[in-house]
């Protein structure tokens, strides 16, 4: 069992050789638009999972993910000779490529705290001209007590 601060260290460096190796060697166009978000390597060292994500040409594109996963996948070997070189570990780690979901979540969050700004204007126009109902104070105020009220 690896201490975890190693682990962290380790994932941190494989997604930077990964990165690297992607935009300066490996010359595949599928790869392109491929971004490498961040790295997780298991507590044994053995297995590490790269997260990434794919972007378009420009704003109008859909991004290929179908062509980026399959990119990644022919240059798995290579890239993983490279995080052997560049690492120094005993065992080298068998690489996963998953696409990254944090872009996508962070546009859905941002999608319903538009929604939930709307329906507090709405709310907001609504309260404008409304009048409370009852009485404007509606709590009930202490009694006075006369000098002469005395029960006890």
């Amino acid at each position: 069992m690896a201490d975890p601060a190693r682990a962290r260290r380790l994932a941190k460096r494989i997604a930077t050789i990964v990165a690297t190796a992607i935009d300066l060697e490996i010359k595949d166009p599928r790869l392109e638009f491929v971004t490498i978000t961040d790295a997780k390597v298991t507590a044994d060292l053995h297995d590490a999972t790269v997260y990434y994500t794919v972007r378009g040409a420009d704003l109008n594109t859909e991004p290929d993910h179908e062509a980026a996963a399959a990119g990644l996948e022919k240059a798995k070997g290579v890239l993983r000779s490279k995080v052997g070189a560049g690492t120094g570990v005993r065992f080298t780690p068998t690489l996963t490529f998953v696409t990254d979901t944090v872009p996508d979540t962070a546009r859905h969050m941002e999608e319903l705290l538009a929604r939930a700004r709307a329906a507090d204007d709405e709310v907001a126009r609504a309260r404008e001209g409304a009048v409370p109902a009852g009485d404007a104070d509606p709590y009930k105020e202490p009694r006075e007590r006369d000098a002469g009220d005395d029960d006890e």
